[in-house]
């Protein structure tokens, strides 16, 4: 098994810190995704500003949970569990 450094939730200062507790607002908690790329905050906030602006936002003809089904699925066919 690969061994990431990460940097943990109780260790994360200035923009980790911040974009782990959105994390924690949004979901409940901080995914392992987000974790795996903490030595780059800025890198996990280009992931949430591309995912937001694909998935999130209003468009026709998909509506935004449309979208997360279709993420789900296609992640789950690719045997991506995360």
């Amino acid at each position: 098994m690969a061994w990431i450094r990460i940097v943990e939730e109780d260790e994360a200062t200035g923009l980790l810190a911040r974009l782990y507790e959105e994390g924690r607002r949004r979901a409940g908690r901080v995914y392992q995704i987000l974790k795996v790329s903490s030595l780059l905050p800025e890198l996990i906030d280009g992931y949430i500003k591309l995912y937001v602006a694909m998935v999130k936002r209003p468009s026709a003809p998909l509506e935004p949970a449309e979208r997360e089904m279709i993420a789900t699925v296609v992640s789950f066919e690719n045997e991506c569990f995360y």
